[in-house]
This record gives structure tokens, C-alpha cells and sequence, in this order.
């Protein structure tokens, strides 16, 4: 089992509102690209969603299950069939009927991901990042870097954040933006 956190990111490493849907003064950098810098499987996640969980926090979940039932590209089959946790004190297990396959997590995120056998996807979910984190739990980062500096906004590694080895696993030009991969040393 490996978590793998999946970010849209900015060159000064914001992560703050990439779509725009937070209303932010900054907001929707990522799309200002076009569709086709953030459509599709960019992060190359293949079979991991096929056998793997995705771990979403609230308001994650909230906007892509908005989004993600309407669509019926070859990705979206992928994202509607995939096992979703949800992260969140305010929802309650009735809510989850908005996208299938949907579970409202028990309790707390990083115990949750101790007990899971699948590996995990974490997308977007800032807060429930940073908790894995935390608890030393993140395998992977692969990361669509787009050429932005917004200088102002929620960084992925906030400076007070835990100190972490990383090698690159490889970078690749998708669309404007570059995906790298990049995974602890020692794992």
C-alpha cells in the first residue's frame, strides 16, 4: 500500500483555488491554460484508480462530486467507479449518495490510511495532506507545476511544515504545465 498525494501547484508552491471555485482574487490559475493542461489522467494514475481508494477531504469532495458524475470521458469512468473516502466533521453519512461509491471516513484521516490494504490517492484535500504528512504517511507527490507565481496563497510544504528527503522519480511536459514525481528517500 502507498499514498500518493496528486496537487495542482504553482511555481512558488500555492495550492490555493487552482479552478477557481473558491472565489479567491488569484483563483482558476490552473485553467487559465485551457482544458487541455489539466483534462484526462495528467497525473498518470492508471491502474492505481482502478485498484486503489481515493481520499478526499469536504470540500474536495463537495465540488468534484458536482463535477465528476456528469462527465463520461474515459478518466471520468475511472473517478465515478473509484472507491471515495471522505474526510469531514460536517457531513453526514446520508450526503454520500451525491457520487457513488462515496464512504464518509470514520474518524481520523491518517488512522484511516494505517488500516487501509489499497493504495491511496489523495487529490487537492490541503488539509487532510497535511495530516498524512504529519504522520509521516506520504509515499508519493506528483505534482502538475504550472508556469504561475500568484506569491500569496496556501503552500503544499508550509514553512513551518516537517522536514522530508525526496528523489525525483521523473518529469514530464503535460501540456503548459510539468509533471514530476517525486518520492521519499527510503521508500
Amino acid at each position: 500500500m502507498s499514498v500518493v498525494v496528486i496537487e495542482f501547484i504553482t511555481l512558488d508552491g500555492v495550492v490555493t483555488d487552482p479552478d477557481g471555485s473558491q472565489a479567491t482574487p488569484l483563483g482558476g490559475w490552473a485553467f487559465r491554460y485551457g482544458p487541455e493542461a489539466v483534462a484526462g489522467d495528467k497525473f498518470r494514475l492508471g491502474r492505481t484508480m482502478d485498484d486503489g481508494v481515493l481520499l478526499l477531504g469536504r470540500a474536495t469532495w463537495e465540488l468534484f462530486s458536482r463535477i465528476w458524475p456528469g462527465r463520461d470521458d474515459p478518466f471520468a469512468a475511472r473517478m465515478n467507479a473509484v472507491p471515495k473516502l471522505v474526510a469531514s466533521r460536517s457531513l453526514a453519512p446520508g450526503d454520500m449518495s451525491a457520487w457513488t461509491n462515496s464512504h464518509l471516513l470514520d474518524g481520523d484521516p491518517a488512522e484511516a490510511v494505517k488500516r487501509e490494504q489499497r493504495d491511496v490517492v489523495v487529490a487537492g484535500s490541503l488539509s487532510v495532506v497535511r495530516q498524512l504528512m504529519a504522520a509521516d504517511l506520504v509515499d508519493e507527490y506528483r505534482l502538475l507545476t504550472f508556469p504561475t507565481v500568484l506569491g500569496t496563497g496556501r503552500r503544499l510544504f508550509p514553512a513551518d511544515g516537517p522536514h522530508a528527503d525526496l528523489e525525483c522519480l521523473g518529469s514530464e511536459r503535460a501540456g503548459a504545465a510539468v509533471l514530476t514525481r517525486h518520492r521519499r528517500v527510503g521508500h
